[in-house]
């Protein structure tokens, strides 16, 4: 499933943001020769078990200066105080080099590039606390376009990383603090897995505030129970999975759906005609559909990327019977809109505001038990 979901929408992230256009969603238009990598796979070494000690491991943790997720968009509130929580968050596909399957750490364009995901993607959630965001050798984005074994080969080298990443994490962080988990695309695959293979049945369950895992299909009947947290119905809830895909409308997934019913479930069981989990960011999960008078702010950013506002009441929000969030007509966020309606570029900006509410509302209920 990795590679076939990241093919069709995890690789179109960076290809959209990279060259600036619209690439369709059609095998024949995204081929091996122009994205895979050239060069032979060399099973990179694993690192050693303290290699995440060295702050250089990181784009965000305590003490390292220059957070990238300390940013703020225009309209946003600066938090006096941090929340007490740790937020685990792990930063979607930014290679798209052909030179390796695996993304160099020294590779200064794929680093820019996710330091630049984590203002828009991770700062939602920093001011409930410390930011642990780590840096690692991520699948290259050619890796994901082909069925060579190689591709997969990547995507398990790169999850490694981060499940190294968050012991490291874990083991530096108080015993008793609550934790936050976030990713997306790329990052939302690896969360989904780590949820499943660190969380699941094991103590720091407790721990956990929310884990949102988002732009990435999971299914209610055949994921979610292996990640060891149901899936969030209210605002006020701890302990739970906030996920969702953003879709204007007319929305066109039919190819993402006809995929997602090719794969097999973390039970082992077809995914086919099982609903993709979809909690609505505008009410915590509450319902399925919320008004646009509901949302708190959309991150609208500039040109450059650098700069960006907050706009209220910007879009609805409502999960239909599939899975998919549908926000309404197309709203103007900017320009790396996906072919069909497909706003994932924007699965978080959207609900900026929201989602920084969600998180500290949650962390508060978590904290008064």
């Amino acid at each position: 499933m990795a590679r076939k979901f990241i093919y069709i929408v995890a690789a179109l992230i960076v290809l959209v943001i990279a060259g600036g256009f619209v690439i369709r969603i059609y095998e024949a238009e995204l081929t091996e020769l122009a994205f895979v990598p050239t060069a032979k796979f060399e099973k990179q070494a694993a690192f050693e078990p303290t290699k995440y000690a060295s702050n250089e491991m990181w784009f965000a943790r305590p003490g390292k200066t220059e957070n990238p997720a300390d940013w703020l968009p225009l309209g946003a509130a600066k938090s006096e105080i941090r929340g007490p929580a740790a937020i685990f968050f792990i930063h979607p596909t930014s290679y798209i080099g052909r030179d390796h399957w695996n993304a160099p750490l020294d590779d200064a364009e794929s680093q820019d590039r996710a330091r630049l995901f984590l203002r828009g993607l991770a700062s939602p959630f920093a001011s409930t606390g410390e930011m642990w965001a780590p840096r690692y050798r991520q699948a290259a984005i050619g890796s994901f376009l082909t069925t060579k074994s190689e591709g997969q080969q990547a995507l398990d080298a790169a999850y490694q990383d981060v499940l190294l990443a968050f012991d490291e994490f874990v083991a530096k962080v108080q015993k008793d603090r609550p934790i936050i988990l976030a990713g997306h695309s790329q990052g939302a695959l690896h969360l989904s897995h780590l949820l499943k293979d660190r969380v699941a049945g094991k103590p720091i369950a407790k721990r956990i505030v929310a884990a949102y895992v988002v732009g990435w299909p999971i299914s209610v009947d055949n994921d979610v129970a292996a990640m060891g947290l149901p899936a969030c119905s209210g605002p006020d809830q701890t302990g739970c999975i906030m996920a969702w895909q953003s879709f204007a409308e007319p929305a066109e997934y039919d190819r993402i759906s006809k995929v997602y019913d090719a794969t097999t479930g973390f039970n082992g069981e077809s995914r086919k005609g099982t609903a993709m989990l979809c909690t609505n960011p505008l009410n915590g999960g509450a319902a399925a559909a919320a008004d646009m008078k509901a949302n708190l702010g959309t991150l609208k950013p500039d040109a450059s990327m650098e700069v960006g506002e907050l706009v209220v009441g910007a879009v609805p929000a409502r999960c239909d019977p599939k899975g998919f969030l549908l926000i309404g007509d197309p709203p103007e966020v900017g320009p790396y809109v996906l072919p069909g309606n497909n706003y994932h570029v924007y699965d978080f900006p959207l609900f900026w505001a929201n989602v920084r509410a969600d998180a500290t509302l949650r962390l508060r209920k978590f904290l008064q038990k």
